[in-house]
């Protein structure tokens, strides 16, 4: 691992200075996914600016949305007994049943997100629920967020304060982890929202998390859980590795979003 500056800035407005100032910086918020990548040399930051005293951790309801700070935890997500477990569960799941405990104490949204892991979790609920990611400078809808594999459109110094996430009529999130790894080699989320039935899908495409069109049109016309189970799957740039080749993982999609038609339908 090669040498880094570290900072410990007081305030968002001292962090954004020394980001701008920096060479090639990256923020640290929880480090559960950056510190392994830097033991790896995945990661190689000329400065490591720590931010987790100063982001928001707050989670409040707003009118239709729920706002969640970046600083939050996986962990003080999962047990938001008022408020996410109340407003959407399906959430509140997704938020218990990432990476180990250790992980759910100190993984941040913000950071899940500025992250985009192929298998992040968050990136899938946040498509799904039509999030919106406010930072110290704009409000990005999440459909203009990310940018491919481990890019999203934040400028260098940008931050992530806070997200929104719209309250749906009815949620559901279904996973299969990758044995070996355990984390997932594809996950489903699936949301009625505004009218209009969302499939997001992580684990599976090389860029990321993504829409399902199809799914969302077949669900337009039936909640049958066995039609959602045959429509088809482009997997044509899906993630390919021991465990699930691509047309094993385009498989998996459609189980998932089986088994979330499901659960809603006993719900």
């Amino acid at each position: 691992m090669q040498d880094f500056s570290y900072h410990v800035p007081s305030t968002v407005d001292e962090a954004i200075s020394i980001l701008r100032d920096a060479e090639a910086p990256r923020l640290l918020a929880g480090g559960q996914t950056l510190l392994p990548r830097m033991k790896l040399e995945q990661e190689s930051p000329s400065d490591l600016v720590s931010v987790a005293s100063v982001l928001p951790r707050g989670i409040q309801r707003m009118d239709d949305t729920v706002e969640i700070g970046a600083g939050a935890t996986h962990y003080e997500i999962a047990n938001s007994h008022d408020v996410v477990q109340v407003a959407i569960p399906a959430l509140a799941g997704l938020a218990a049943g990432v990476g180990d405990v250790q992980v759910r104490y100190r993984g941040t949204l913000g950071g899940a997100l500025a992250l985009n892991d192929p298998a992040g979790e968050y990136p899938a609920a946040a498509l799904a629920l039509d999030a919106v990611v406010r930072t110290d400078r704009r409000e990005i809808p999440i459909r203009d967020f990310f940018a491919g594999t481990q890019r999203t459109v934040l400028e260098q110094s940008e931050i992530i304060l806070a997200v929104r996430f719209a309250i749906p009529s009815a949620a559901a999130y279904r996973k299969i982890l990758d044995p070996a790894a355990r984390w997932p080699m594809v996950g489903v989320f699936v949301a009625h929202l505004s009218e209009q039935w969302r499939v997001a899908v992580t684990g599976a495409h090389v860029d990321g998390a993504f829409r399902h069109s199809a799914m969302e049109t077949a669900l337009a016309m039936s909640l049958a859980p066995e039609e959602i189970a045959k429509v088809e799957t482009d997997f044509t740039e899906f993630r390919d590795t021991p465990f699930g080749d691509p047309r094993y993982r385009a498989n998996l999609v459609n189980v998932l979003a089986r088994r979330c038609l499901e659960a809603l339908a006993e719900a």
